[in-house]
């Protein structure tokens, strides 16, 4: 008998496609897969509206909530994850050369202080070139929109840093193009960057060889979402964990064979000239499975975004990766 049927609400990335399409199911779950426009609709909808069953939230939005009993618990299924020495942009005239230059400084930020791109950011810049946040100060607002900040979340962070929310109708790209902030953390590149105003440019213009030399050292590569599911759910129908997580991995794992069949053909269905090349130099640097999910291949990762999380102000307590994710899959 086919179980009774699952919302889902997730963004329709490479690992989950094979799921919107009906190519993988759950183990004879009735699967219905919606999404959004845009990752914070996702997680409004699932906090404010309840609307799914089982949907993707980002870290911070989940941890912040977890104190007040959020009625949703995570499953170690990883989505959505990058890099984040690229995500900091500054101003050319901010006098912003190396991490140092932010003390002082007003850094923009999208929609709360402490995204789950910035707790990363930071955190890297704490270990790595001493940053300390409480020497900036942040402004919250819209990146190309006008926009509040999220009010469907709470909005922690320490006394002693100086939060404020960006002027009514102004943007945090606009401002950073103007000279208005000195520097952006930034989830999403800003469109004046893809513009190519000659105000803006990266902290680190050339990431990519500091991102794979952090990833040689440490052995993390940053962790952003996080797949959750309806405590009830759980209670109710024992095993339903287990199913969803191997419905997403094997999503996921069919993503990944598609990019390794690939490379006998150069890759030419991503359109992307040296793909292949790219896709070789990888499989150099990282194990086979590049993208895992579970715990014990995550432990780094999920350790050291918990502490960020403390850190940074974002959780009253440091957080154990078994307080956080259900008991039934701590052993994956």
């Amino acid at each position: 008998m086919t179980s009774p049927a699952l919302t889902v609400g997730c963004f329709p990335y490479d690992t989950t496609r094979s799921l919107f399409d009906g190519s993988v199911s759950a183990d004879g779950i009735d699967i219905t897969m919606k999404t959004a426009a845009t990752l914070p609709e996702i997680f409004e909808r699932l906090i404010r509206g309840n609307e799914f069953d089982v949907a993707e939230l980002g870290l911070t939005f989940y941890l912040r909530l977890l104190e007040t009993g959020l009625p949703f618990v995570a499953l170690p299924i990883f989505p959505n994850r990058v890099f984040r020495h690229s995500c900091v942009f500054v101003n050319i005239h901010s006098g912003i050369t190396e991490p140092g230059d932010l003390a002082g400084k007003a850094i923009g930020e999208f929609g709360t202080f402490g995204q789950d791109s910035g707790v990363w950011a930071k955190g890297i810049l704490m270990d790595e070139y001493g940053f300390k946040p409480d020497e900036s100060r942040w402004v919250i607002g819209g990146l190309e929109h006008p926009s509040a900040p999220f009010d469907f979340i709470p909005h922690p962070h320490p006394a002693e840093v100086d939060v404020t929310v960006a002027p009514e109708g102004k943007t945090l790209g606009a401002m950073l193009d103007a000279g208005e902030i000195d520097a952006l953390f930034s989830a999403n590149v800003p469109q004046c960057v893809l513009d190519g105003s000659p105000n803006v440019a990266r902290l680190f213009p050339d990431f990519e060889p500091l991102e794979r030399d952090y990833y040689r050292r440490t052995g993390i590569f940053p962790i952003m979402h996080t797949i959750v599911v309806r405590r009830d759910l759980l209670r109710d129908r024992p095993g339903l964990a287990h199913h969803i997580y191997r419905a997403f991995s094997q999503a996921k794992n069919t993503a990944a064979d598609r990019y390794r069949q690939n490379r006998r053909l150069y890759e030419v269905p991503t359109m992307i000239p040296w793909m292949n090349a790219l896709v070789q130099r990888n499989d150099a640097l990282f194990p086979e499975d590049w993208w895992p999910y579970g715990i014990a291949a995550n432990r780094a990762a999920l350790d050291t975004y918990l502490r960020y999380h403390c850190e940074q102000g974002l959780s009253t307590r440091q957080w154990r990766i078994a307080d956080v994710f259900a008991p039934e899959l701590l052993h994956t």
